[in-house]
């Protein structure tokens, strides 16, 4: 006996066994129980998510010869002949091949005829939308009234291309492409009952790569298999789809969180060598930088069943947020610029080496390149009286060592109010820190300093930069700053000053304010605005620091 390809052989037979159309399956279960059986259905998606075996299976719940029903026996010469389609009164059509109107005519001709052996005469007219104008206006008074044993079924790829007037006369299904955590289900149910040894990371690679499409899935499997020499290995798989191994978008990142431009070479050349497409690489690099960037906003997020969890976590802990953001533009600027480089590997190494020269500044360097301003006056928050009053608040003073020290180590513990005497900008601006842990302490507020414990305040909207290790090299850094050892901890709740990040910011906002009204004072622009009917794009605008 032949071989069957796998998206025949596992062409769903009823609504049961369909994967990925809930919604559609739903609607159609209710009106076949209900017998509310409309004279027309349109069913539009893309190729492969389920148009034409849905209107097999309507056709079969229509003539089963059980009677109308949402679950056909399959069993009964009327399902069996139209699954093997032979059926004399399934019309299977194809609208690219019979686009005039003489074809639509002599086919509609026949519909007043009774049914020769079923209980419906169904129309199946797939890419309805290929057909003439001439052959939409022919069939419109049929389809808006037929015979009652006549039922239409209009699937198409690309409904904008179909008249109103067919639209208005039809029950319209939109089909939805499926998702990669659907199509790796079925891929794996569907290997376990061939007896095919497979890799999960392989139909995840095979999900992705169908873009949505069932059939396309089932069409890359088979060819998986018969890849890999009856199993489905990841290795494989990546091989024979030409995707890149995940090894080299970390290892990418890796020489980024390093500044190694010699690595980042070193990485196109392999890719070169195996002849891979840099324009997949790019795009898994996007898709990778928007793990990252997901783990670094919501840990929680990111599945405990990732096989790449923890390579994610230490690449999220390493780069700072604003770099992964702008890492991921470039990514995809890039990506869209290979058709106009010199050539792909050009195109793809000056990405790589763009990466590597443009990094965001952070805040603490914004703070550090701003020319020292006399920073607004703290407020003193009034609180409560407490039962018992607190010791007395130390001095801290700046000495001529490097770093600030507490003038008064008698005092264990000082007030909250000393804490927020304590120029906090200062000690972050002499911090060594970079990444996340100097914007761990951007987003922070000063509310106790002793001997040995320093409590920061971070509201609940920055919890997500307490990731480890940012809390442990914040910890380090403060103890260097003031020469002994110091526990840091943390309490979330709303900021009650400004917070470095907070002041670098307004400052920021402040300088762009006064950059754009220089702009528009100018007698120069306003002659231009005037004569012109111009006006001034502030986004262009940028201060001179």
């Amino acid at each position: 006996m032949s071989y069957q390809v796998l998206a025949r052989k596992w062409r769903p037979r009823n609504f049961s066994t369909l994967v990925g159309q809930e919604h559609v399956v739903r609607a159609l279960t209710h009106a076949l129980s209900e017998k509310r059986l409309h004279h027309a259905y349109l069913f539009t998606g893309t190729r492969g998510v389920g148009k034409t075996t849905i209107a097999r299976i309507l056709a079969k719940s229509l003539n089963c010869e059980s009677g109308i029903t949402a679950t056909p026996c399959g069993t009964c010469s009327a399902c069996q002949e139209i699954d093997s389609g032979r059926f004399v009164d399934l019309l299977e059509v194809d609208a690219a091949t019979n686009t005039k109107v003489d074809e639509m005519r002599q086919l509609l001709e026949n519909a007043v005829y009774a049914p020769t052996r079923g209980r419906f005469k169904v129309y199946v007219i797939d890419e309805v939308h290929m057909l003439s104008n001439s052959a939409f206006n022919a069939m419109l008074k049929t389809l808006e009234e037929p015979p009652e044993h006549v039922k239409f079924i209009l699937a198409t790829t690309d409904p904008q291309k179909i008249p109103v007037t067919v639209l208005s006369r039809c029950l319209q299904f939109n089909l939805k492409q499926m998702p990669v955590s659907a199509i790796t289900t079925h891929l794996a149910h569907i290997l376990q009952a061939e007896s095919v040894p497979f890799d999960s990371g392989a139909l995840a690679l095979v999900a992705r790569s169908a873009a949505g499409s069932m059939r396309d899935a089932l069409s890359l499997l088979d060819q998986a298999i018969a890849h890999g020499a009856g199993k489905v290995e990841e290795s494989q798989v990546r091989s024979m789809l030409g995707t890149v191994d995940l090894d080299y978008l970390f290892a990418i990142l890796e020489a980024l969180q390093a500044g190694d431009a010699s690595a980042l070479l070193r990485v196109a050349a392999d890719l070169s060598v195996r002849s891979l497409s840099f324009g997949a690489a790019l795009q898994e690099l996007g898709a990778l930088l928007t793990r990252v960037q997901i783990a670094q906003c919501v840990p929680g997020a990111v599945d405990d069943d990732d096989p790449e969890r923890e390579q994610l976590l230490q690449v999220a802990a390493a780069l700072s947020p604003e770099f992964v953001q702008l890492a991921y533009q470039i990514v995809n600027i890039g990506r869209n610029e290979l058709s106009t480089a010199p050539d792909e590997y050009a195109g793809f190494v000056m990405t790589l080496l763009r990466l590597h020269t443009f990094r965001p500044a952070s805040v603490a360097d914004v703070v550090a390149s701003v020319p020292v301003r006399s920073r607004p006056p703290v407020i003193p928050v009034t609180r409560p009286v407490a039962a018992v009053t607190p010791a007395p608040a130390p001095v801290v003073k700046p000495l001529e060592t490097p770093a600030p020290v507490l003038s008064s180590p008698s005092v264990s513990k000082p007030s909250l109010q000393s804490a927020a005497d304590s120029d906090w900008h200062e000690i972050v601006a002499g911090l060594q820190l970079s990444g996340l842990a100097r914007t761990l302490a951007q987003h922070c507020e000063l509310r106790q300093l002793n001997e040995a414990d320093c409590l920061l305040r971070l509201s609940p909207s920055h919890s997500h930069l307490q990731m480890k290790p940012a809390p442990d090299r914040l910890e380090q850094a403060l103890s260097e700053y003031f020469g002994r050892p110091l526990k840091v901890r943390f309490e979330l709740a709303q900021n009650e000053v400004d917070t470095p990040a907070e002041t670098a910011g307004r400052e920021k906002r402040e300088r762009q304010d006064k950059a754009i009204a220089s702009i528009e004072e100018d007698s120069f622009v306003r002659d231009v605005i005037e004569s012109f009917d111009a006006s001034v794009v502030d986004t262009s605008i940028r201060p001179i620091t």
